[in-house]
């Protein structure tokens, strides 16, 4: 379907933020299976635990604006999962697969970030400023989950049981 105007634009981005968020609960369920750490597992699965306040947030934000979300394209994330998974069955020690999990669930919320950063500031100029505040409560549960999975990689790395990595 050809986008016309900033306004189709608006709504096929929040479409597929929409269609992310509820995907991205298997995914986090997913990751958090292969995690082989117990912090890390419980901050994956809250972190898709968190997903259905994000999907609440954009349906409301679909409310505000009277629209409805259109057919989301969900080929981004079937490609992730593909690649994940292949590189994680090459992948031989418990220790380097929790890095790799930390960093592939760090590399996918920096996509969403990037994501929710141009929803926050269409919905500004678009005088939506409640879907603003929607998107950026969004955007900051995204943040804060990247500082966390910043910390559990720090953890992780300087743990006796982590992978010693070159200096």
């Amino acid at each position: 379907m050809p986008i016309k105007t900033p306004r189709e634009l608006f709504v096929h981005m929040l479409s597929d933020a929409r269609h992310h968020a509820e995907r991205a609960t298997k995914v986090y369920e997913e990751l958090s299976k292969v995690a082989q750490d117990p912090a890390i597992e419980e901050a994956l699965q809250s972190r898709a635990f968190i997903q259905d306040k994000t999907i609440k947030s954009l349906d409301r934000c679909f409310e505000l604006i009277g629209a409805k979300p259109v057919t989301a394209n969900g080929r981004l994330q079937d490609v992730f999962l593909e690649d994940f998974r292949r590189e994680l069955a090459e992948i031989q020690t418990p220790a380097a697969k929790a890095l790799f999990v930390l960093i592939k669930a760090n590399h996918l919320m920096h996509l969403r970030i990037a994501e929710y950063v141009a929803l926050v500031a269409m919905a500004d100029v678009s005088g939506h400023f409640g879907v603003g505040v929607l998107l950026e409560s969004c955007l900051a549960d995204k943040i804060a989950f990247t500082e966390r999975t910043r910390r559990l990689l720090r953890r992780t790395i300087e743990s006796k049981h982590a992978v010693k990595l070159a200096a």
